[in-house]
C-alpha cells in the first residue's frame, strides 16, 4: 500500500518503486523509528490530539513490533517503500483505525530528519568509545617506549632524534580532538526535527518541547523548513568521520613502512598480516593498506552528501534519499577500520635496537651541535648553523659521522669546539634536554600520556 493512494488513480511501474525504495539501507533505523513514533503518539494523546486509550495501544503495540523485530519474529519487507511505511504499515495491520492516526501532525519528511539524528547519535557513541580505546593502547605502548629512540623526519628526511612514545603520543593527539568534534557535532544536532510536518509545521497543537524531552534533545528545531531540508549534521559527522580517517590513514602509512625491510621498526602480530599466494617469504600489512585505502572512500561519502546538498532549493527534495546511504557507509567504514586496528596496534613489536640504528645515521644530531655553539660558545645561531654545516659536508666527504669526527678536525673548522661536543650530540641526550612542553623527553612523554588517560577517565576528550 502506497501512503499517497488516494491521489492516484494509477499504481506506480514496479520499476519506479524499485528505484524510488530505500528499505536497503533505511531497515538499520527501525529501532530509532519505532521510539521516534513511540514519543510522537505519547504526546499526541497527553495533547487529546487523538483518545488517550488509543495512543497507549500504539505505544504498546509499536513496542512488541520493535521487540518482535529484534528477535526476527517479524522481518523488514524487502518490498516496503521504506522503514517508516513498513512500521506504519505492520502497525495498521496489527491494530485498525487506531495504527492510522500514528501519522497525525507528523510528515515523513520530519520522520526522517529525526531517524537519522536519532541514529548517528548512537552511532557516535560507539565510535567515541572505540577511538577512546585505540588513544589508551597509544598511551599505554608510548609510556613503555618513553625513552625508545628513533629518527624523527622531515620530507621523508632524518631530521631530528624523538622517541617512539613521543611520535605514537602525536596521534593520540590528533585522535583527541577526532573525538571532541564528534562531541561538537552531537551539540549543533542535539535539536528535535519532529513536528516541522512536511515543511510547515501544522495546525494540530503539537507539544514541540514534550516530544523533544522524550527523545532526549535539549530542544525542537526552531524553523520548520530549516528542521526537514538540511543535512548539514550529515555532513559534519561525514567530514569528523573523514579526518579521523586521514589520522588513521597517516597512521597507517607509518606502519606500513615501518615493518618494511628498509625499516624496521617493527614486527606486526601474523595475526593481523596475510601471506602471498606465489612468495612464500611475505608478510604483508594489508589490514593497515586496507585501512588507508578506505580513508579514500570515506572521503567520496563526505563528497558525495555534500555535492548531493549544494544545489537543492527549500524545502525536502528526493535527493535527499541519498543522504543515509553516504553517512552510514562513513560510519560503518570507520567502525570497521578500528576495530582490527586497536589490538594490532596492541600486540606489535617494537624494534628498539633498529630504530636506535636509524638514529645514528643522518646527522640528525647536527641541531644540537648548533644549539651548543650559540648556548656555550657565545655564537650568532646564524654562524653556528654554518659552521655545523660544514662539518656535516666534512664527514660525508670523508665516510665519518659527528660521533666518530675526531676533535681536531672539528677545531679545524672552528676553535671554540672542545670535548663538550661529544656529550651535547649523544643521542640520548639530544632526546633528553628536549624538556620543553611538547617536547620528546622521556619524562614528557610519561606526563603526556598520563594527562590524556586521566582526560578519557573522567569522560573528556
Amino acid at each position: 500500500m502506497k501512503l499517497w493512494k488516494g491521489r492516484f488513480k494509477k499504481e506506480a511501474d514496479p520499476r519506479t518503486n524499485d528505484f524510488n525504495s530505500s528499505i536497503a539501507f533505511d531497515s538499520r533505523m527501525y529501532r530509532q523509528d519505532i521510539e521516534g513514533s513511540i514519543a510522537h503518539a505519547t504526546m499526541l494523546g497527553r495533547q487529546g490530539i487523538i483518545n488517550m486509550d488509543e495512543s497507549d495501544k500504539i505505544c504498546a503495540e509499536l513496542k512488541k513490533i520493535r521487540s518482535d523485530i529484534d528477535s526476527g519474529v517479524l522481518a523488514i519487507d524487502p518490498d516496503a517503500e521504506d522503514i517508516h511505511t513498513f512500521v506504519e504499515q505492520e502497525l495498521t495491520s496489527r491494530l485498525g483505525n487506531p495504527g492510522k492516526r500514528l501519522h497525525t501532525g507528523r510528515s515523513r519528511n520530519d520522520q526522517v530528519a529525526l531517524d537519522i539524528r536519532l541514529t548517528l547519535r548512537e552511532d557516535c557513541a560507539g565510535l567515541m568509545e572505540q577511538i577512546k580505546e585505540l588513544v589508551r593502547v597509544l598511551c599505554k605502548r608510548a609510556a613503555q617506549h618513553s625513552a625508545t629512540v628513533m629518527p624523527g623526519y622531515t620530507h621523508m628526511q632524518r631530521a631530528q632524534p624523538v622517541t617512539f612514545g613521543h611520535h605514537l603520543m602525536a596521534y593520540a593527539e590528533m585522535l583527541l580532538r577526532d573525538i571532541s568534534r564528534f562531541e561538537d557535532a552531537l551539540k549543533r544536532m542535539d535539536q528535535c526535527p519532529l513536528g516541522s510536518g512536511a515543511l510547515a509545521g501544522t495546525t494540530y497543537p503539537l507539544d514541540r518541547e514534550m516530544t523533544a524531552k522524550l527523545l532526549g534533545f535539549s530542544s525542537p528545531t526552531r524553523n520548520s523548513l530549516d528542521g526537514v531540508s538540511d543535512r548539514d549534521f550529515c555532513a559534519e559527522i561525514a567530514f569528523a568521520v573523514s579526518l579521523c580517517m586521514v589520522h588513521l590513514s597517516r597512521l597507517c602509512e607509518e606502519l606500513v613502512l615501518w615493518c618494511s625491510w628498509e625499516f624496521k621498526f617493527i614486527a606486526l602480530d601474523d595475526a593481523y598480516c596475510t601471506g602471498s599466494s606465489i612468495m612464500p617469504q611475505k608478510k604483508n600489512p594489508d589490514l593497515a593498506e586496507l585501512i588507508r585505502g578506505k580513508s579514500g572512500r570515506v572521503v567520496g561519502d563526505l563528497t558525495a552528501l555534500l555535492t548531493m546538498m549544494k544545489g537543492l532549493p527549500l524545502a525536502y527534495n528526493k535527493d535527499m534519499q541519498e543522504d543515509k546511504e553516504a553517512v552510514f557507509d562513513a560510519v560503518d567504514t570507520l567502525k570497521l577500520c578500528l576495530t582490527p586496528l586497536t589490538p594490532m596496534l596492541e600486540t606489535m613489536k617494537v624494534l628498539e635496537r633498529n630504530m636506535r640504528k636509524a638514529a645514528a645515521g643522518g646527522f640528525i644530531n647536527a641541531t644540537d651541535c648548533a644549539d651548543w655553539l650559540v648556548a656555550s660558545k657565545g655564537l650568532p645561531f646564524r654562524d653556528a648553523y654554518r659552521i655545523t654545516g660544514e662539518l656535516v659536508a666534512l664527514c660525508i666527504e670523508r665516510g665519518e659521522t659527528l660521533e666518530s669526527l675526531p676533535l681536531e678536525e672539528y677545531r679545524r673548522v672552528h676553535p671554540a669546539f672542545d670535548e663538550g661536543v661529544y656529550n651535547v650530540i649523544s643521542l640520548d641526550k639530544c632526546v633528553g634536554d628536549r624538556k620543553v612542553l611538547g617536547g620528546p623527553a622521556p619524562e614528557n612523554v610519561r606526563a603526556q600520556a598520563e594527562y590524556v588517560l586521566a582526560l578519557l577517565e573522567r569522560g573528556e576528550g
